[in-house]
């Protein structure tokens, strides 16, 4: 059994001789020494020996397949000779003096292959004291190996903070391994070994609880077994987006939600200060939507619309460069006007009530319509609509407003739509202008409490007036009686 030593073993089974972990580009992989990999003691220390060198590549410890790489290591000002070394090879791989007579030296690939992809140690001579240590082994992963796999996530990419999302990474070629590796991430990337599933290798990584960290660009990679340093071609990002991480912003549609089919229209989303990135989605209902694409600015301009326009949306807000997202805004309709024949719209008993009074405003088609949709000029209330039960002839809705108050009056249209393509609407019926012919009954409980105040007074001065007059002389008489 050999080990590598200042590393942590993470596990040991009788077809794997080493295992520990390394460091690649700010991630930890796991590295494997199969059986007959490992080739005595990775450092043979003795007393008096020289410090153990560092080692270390440039640009990275993962190379694309034909880009150069340069190993470096450093030992001592007094060393005369570097040497390089790589598993499975007992002579040392390279031999170089110092470089300018500093204590590093460089050992150049011009161009890596499968076959330079491995562990690497280094060490050092020095004339007083001799060999040093080797250094600890420097895992070199060479990528672009094989065809590359590819990377989904289900439900989805974009999920809901404290929700669950699962990563799957599937390979048609006979890998036995996948890496699932995060862009930027401190995180170690996961390793697992393949499941057959219809003929295609799959390994599906699960994420969640999701939190803000999880947001970012995600690669998968696949290897074979017996060479565990050389990878795959990366899969194609993906990109995972946390949202209902801030408060969310509003909606709103200018001029309005009901869109006559060629015109304009502008979708604003409002957002607390501090947010500079803005996403739309359109009919997205109970599920997260697909992908969110940001832009600066919190217009999204839409026009000339047509029939495709129609749906639901909703925006949210986040920060530059940055995967996590706002919760939604509240759902937004916008509905296409155009699409048929105009309906009629009739007021019963009349245009003209009093105040108090009930009426029923009645939308009608000549055609197949079964949801009537009314709406009030001027309102920034979205447009009252009723879906018919029966859709048998006539197709006609009724709006009741019961009682009217001067707030009902004004100039209403109805629109007529199908229930199979909610979003798009007839054309406008004619106009129907609703008059209250009374403002609001006056409130007379005070003149009445006035008026009830006043005969108090009075009662009460008739009575003192009455009692004055019982108990005062009537005469000379009654005065000549005392």
């Amino acid at each position: 059994m050999c080990s590598a030593p200042d590393l942590t073993p993470v596990r040991r089974s009788t077809d794997q001789a080493c295992s520990f972990y390394v460091w690649v580009g700010g991630h930890v992989l796991i590295g494997n020494s199969l059986l007959g990999l490992c080739w005595g003691p990775w450092n043979q220390v003795r007393a008096g020996a020289p410090p153990k060198p560092s080692i270390w590549a440039d640009p990275g410890l993962m190379i694309t397949r034909g880009s150069p790489v340069t190993i470096w290591c450093q030992g001592s000002l007094q060393a005369d000779v570097y040497h390089l070394y790589k598993e499975r090879v007992s002579k040392p791989l390279d031999t170089e003096a110092p470089q300018d007579y500093s204590n590093k030296a460089s050992f150049s690939i011009e161009s890596v292959s499968s076959y330079t992809a491995g562990l690497y140690q280094c060490a050092y001579h020095t004339s007083g004291n001799g060999w040093s240590e080797r250094s600890d082994p420097l895992p070199l992963v060479v990528t672009g190996v094989y065809r590359a796999p590819s990377l989904s996530a289900h439900p989805g990419p974009v999920v809901a903070s404290r929700g669950n999302v699962s990563l799957s990474c599937s390979s048609e070629s006979t890998m036995e391994t996948l890496h699932l590796l995060k862009e930027g991430g401190a995180d170690p990337p996961q390793h697992m070994e393949l499941r057959t599933y219809r003929r295609r290798g799959q390994a599906v990584f699960p994420v969640g609880p999701v939190n803000t960290s999880h947001g970012g660009t995600y690669r998968c990679y696949g290897s074979h077994s017996s060479y565990p340093y050389a990878w795959s071609l990366p899969s194609d990002p993906l990109h995972l987006e946390v949202t209902g991480v801030y408060r969310e912003p509003s909606l709103l549609a200018q001029p309005g939600s009901l869109v006559l089919s060629g015109d304009s229209l502008t979708l604003k989303c409002h957002s607390e200060a501090g947010f500079d990135r803005f996403a739309l989605t359109k009919d997205e209902g109970l599920t997260p939507p697909q992908r969110l694409h940001g832009q600066h600015s919190p217009d999204f301009p839409l026009g000339p619309v047509n029939h495709t326009h129609g749906g639901q949306y909703r925006c949210y807000s986040g920060h530059h460069l940055s995967y996590v997202w706002s919760a939604p805004s509240t759902p937004l309709d916008i509905l296409i006007v155009g699409m048929y024949q105009k309906p009629s719209l009739l007021a019963q008993p009349g245009p003209s009530v009093s105040w108090g009074e009930n009426v029923t405003l009645q939308c009608r088609s000549e055609i197949h319509l079964d949801t009537f949709h009314l709406s009030k000029e001027g309102s920034p209330a979205p447009p009252q609509h009723l879906r018919l039960q029966d859709t048998a002839a006539p197709f006609q809705a009724n709006f009741t407003i019961s009682p009217v108050t001067s707030d009902q009056e004004g100039t209403y249209r109805c629109y007529g739509s199908d229930r199979t393509s909610p979003y798009l609407l007839s054309l406008p019926s004619d106009p129907l202008e609703l008059l209250i012919s009374a403002t609001h009954p006056q409130d007379y409980t005070v003149g009445n409490l006035i008026r009830m105040g006043v005969a108090a007074v009075i009662l009460v001065v008739l009575g003192i007036l009455l009692f004055q007059a019982r108990h005062s002389p009537r005469g000379p008489q009654d005065a000549a009686r005392r």
